[in-house]
């Protein structure tokens, strides 16, 4: 009657959790790590300009649709106001987005993993 119930947990092992170090990067190096940020801000950027040009093309749409339509024409207004400012906010994420991928690039040269390059214009 004294037997021993074995837990099986899917997600939560022990012995994962110690062989991991505390940074979370599971034993990559710091110039490892800044090229992995840099990349997934890279990504974020994308969206952000995506998002712009989606946005700021349906404000486009919008201010068309003002002027064809007279009768619905307030309701196209405020769309193509709201829609502008969605634009400037994902264009505002986007340049956010870049200067954090610049950030981690550098960051990531003075890791170690890469040569200095020299600019003559940035």
């Amino acid at each position: 009657m004294a037997e021993e119930k074995h837990h099986h947990h899917l997600f939560h092992h022990k012995r994962d959790e110690e062989e991991q170090p505390a940074g979370g990067y599971g034993g990559e190096d710091e110039y490892e790590k800044y090229k992995k940020e840099e990349k997934e801000h890279k990504h974020k950027q994308h969206l952000g300009e995506a998002g712009a040009i989606a946005t700021g093309a349906f404000a486009l749409y919008e201010k068309h649709e003002a002027k064809k339509d007279p009768e619905h024409a307030h309701r196209h207004k405020i769309e193509e106001e709201i829609a502008a400012a969605a634009a400037v906010g994902s264009g505002g994420y986007a340049f956010h987005e870049h200067h954090e991928k610049k950030k981690d690039h550098k960051d990531a040269e003075e890791a170690g993993g890469e040569k200095k390059h020299h600019h003559l214009f940035g």
